[in-house]
């Protein structure tokens, strides 16, 4: 028996597409729809179930579809059974309110040309006429958002930190991308003077760890964060003209780690003289305050419930309160206090109060391109004590936990009390990934005043549902520099953005220009403003000390 085999007709398609050729096509299959495609086209994705309507996979097509502008049908010709067009607009969705920023900050009366922050006062600030929003992108929004594995997560659309006024003037707009690929390289800076008393770390508290707790105290003890103008020893080195652009170290940290920015905030620019620059913030703004979970995939909301001790506005007031008193908390007080010179923003005939241990070093930053130019920038950097010899110092910072269930990440929630001893790596890590923003600023501030260590403590509530007191769990010594490297913070960026943004200030004539991170893009815009915007300043309404004395 002799087997054999015969070959199909095979349909050769010479037009280079996939598929059977349309001339050759066999009977029964030429009432099927088909949408080919060559060869050489890029497939992306099967089917895009973000952009998918209700009714997109019972097969309906609607009468009278408007595609949506700049939206084209992928994969098809318009007008072929293939050609699905997306009609459903952003304005389908509902948003829903979550409430109003609840204003909340640590109470700064006005002392010497700049703020004086108790650590045992707060106070809750209504937004005055024309003023901005106080904090780091205020307010939240939330609307349902499509797309799989979060069908029902809210959307949160943030407001912008400082109210935008008609009448300002848009310079430019700078996506993140772009200032991600500055660099400048700065050689070591120039100290030129240092101001205000600082006193010795006690080293106790690096002996603290979860079966060893430690009670945070409430210390009244003064702290200044005047802004840059308002600084009388920066001015007179502006009448100098020791530089062309002066700012603090805060307010350059902001910038210089931009990128990693996800709420909003706002940069005052003073355009003075014929080339000089001040780096100014608000009164009661973004860097009066500090964050929480900024970076985190959930992120804190704010609500119109003042006794919600969860939302983003009353967890940057508890964050904030518990690094003042923190930082106070761990001075030696048998130390011996060293002064330089005398606080410049201190008056005794105002202040009754003792001063926080600060050390406040005005050093001088080349950034310079080339030999021919002279490009100098004078920044007041912050210490908040020293070790061992007066010459080391260190900065100190702290962490909160406010609820453990909430600060776990994608993983097993890592309650601090439980697991600091044993996975201290992994909660440090999981905060480097809530806290990006806040981390990479507060490392930046360290390497600008020349910090040999930078301290942070890991402080938790005594209770998750009382705001009110906290215990320390830990404290920990950081390198800030190593530090730097393990987040993948580059100087060299940080300083490249500063010289590009103040080369584009410099070109202006003089006033006053505002920069603002959008909230709700990654992307910078420079605005110029009328002299006086933002002379309106903020009502407080001040809250008992009693109930903060409870703690």
């Amino acid at each position: 028996m002799t087997l054999s085999f015969t070959l199909p007709q095979i349909q050769d398609n010479a037009d280079g597409s996939w598929g059977p050729s349309t001339s050759t096509l066999p009977a029964q299959f030429k009432d099927i729809p088909y949408a080919p495609f060559s060869k050489s086209d890029k497939v992306t994705r099967i089917a895009d179930w973000h952009d998918l309507p209700a009714d997109a996979t019972a097969g309906r097509q609607r009468q009278g579809q408007v595609r949506r502008q700049g939206r084209e049908a992928y994969g098809a010709a318009e007008g072929t059974v293939f050609g699905f067009v997306h009609d459903e607009d952003e304005k389908s969705f509902s948003l829903v309110d979550s409430g109003a920023r609840a204003g909340t900050r640590v109470k700064a009366p006005i002392r010497a040309g700049g703020r004086a922050i108790r650590g045992a006062a707060l106070t809750r600030g209504t937004r005055g006429r024309g003023a901005g929003r106080g904090g780091f992108g205020g307010r939240g929004r939330g609307g349902a958002r499509g797309g799989y594995g979060d069908w029902n997560k809210p959307q949160r659309t943030r407001d912008s930190s400082v109210t935008i006024s008609p009448d300002w003037q848009v310079l430019e707009e700078v996506d993140f991308t772009r200032l991600a690929k500055l660099n400048l390289s700065v050689s070591e800076p120039e100290d030129l003077a240092s101001y205000g008393t600082i006193q010795g770390y006690d080293r106790a508290f690096d002996r603290i760890n979860t079966r060893n707790e430690k009670p945070l105290e409430i210390l009244d003890r003064v702290r200044y964060n005047t802004s840059t103008s308002d600084d009388p020893v920066i001015a007179q080195l502006a009448e100098k003209k020791a530089a062309r652009i002066f700012a603090t170290d805060s307010i350059l940290s902001v910038l210089m780690t931009a990128p990693r920015s996800v709420n909003s905030w706002d940069i005052i620019f003073e355009r003075k003289g014929e080339d000089q620059l001040f780096l100014d913030k608000r009164e009661s703004g973004p860097f009066d305050y500090i964050t929480v979970n900024e970076n985190a995939s959930d992120p804190p909301v704010d609500s119109d419930d003042q006794s919600n001790i969860n939302s983003a506005g009353s967890l940057s007031l508890e964050a904030t309160y518990i690094n003042q008193n923190f930082s106070s908390q761990v001075i030696q007080a048998s130390s011996k206090a060293v002064t330089p010179k005398a606080n410049p923003f201190y008056s005794a005939d105002v202040e009754t109060e003792p001063l926080a241990s600060t050390l406040y070093k005005y050093r001088k930053f080349d950034l310079s391109i080339n030999e021919e130019e002279t490009f100098d920038l004078i920044v007041r950097t912050e210490a908040d004590a020293y070790l061992g010899k007066k010459d080391t110092l260190i900065t100190v910072k702290a962490l909160n936990e406010f609820d453990p269930r909430a600060q776990g990440g994608s993983g097993k929630p890592l309650d601090w009390r439980k697991n600091l001893d044993t996975q201290k790596g992994a909660i440090v890590a999981n905060e480097m990934k809530n806290n990006s923003a806040k981390l990479a600023r507060w490392a930046v501030q360290s390497i600008l005043v020349g910090a040999e260590y930078m301290k942070m403590g890991y402080i938790t509530r005594a209770n998750s549902k009382d705001a009110q007191r906290h215990t320390i769990v830990g404290v920990q010594s950081f390198k800030p520099n190593d530090f730097a490297r393990q987040m993948n913070v580059s100087l060299t960026n940080g300083w490249g953005i500063v010289r590009t943004i103040a080369d584009l200030l410099l070109k202006q004539p003089e006033g006053k220009y505002v920069l603002v991170k959008d909230p709700n893009a990654p992307q910078i815009k420079l605005y110029k403003v009328p002299d006086d915007a933002f002379d309106a300043g903020l009502e407080e309404e001040t809250i008992g000390e009693s109930q903060i004395d409870e703690e």
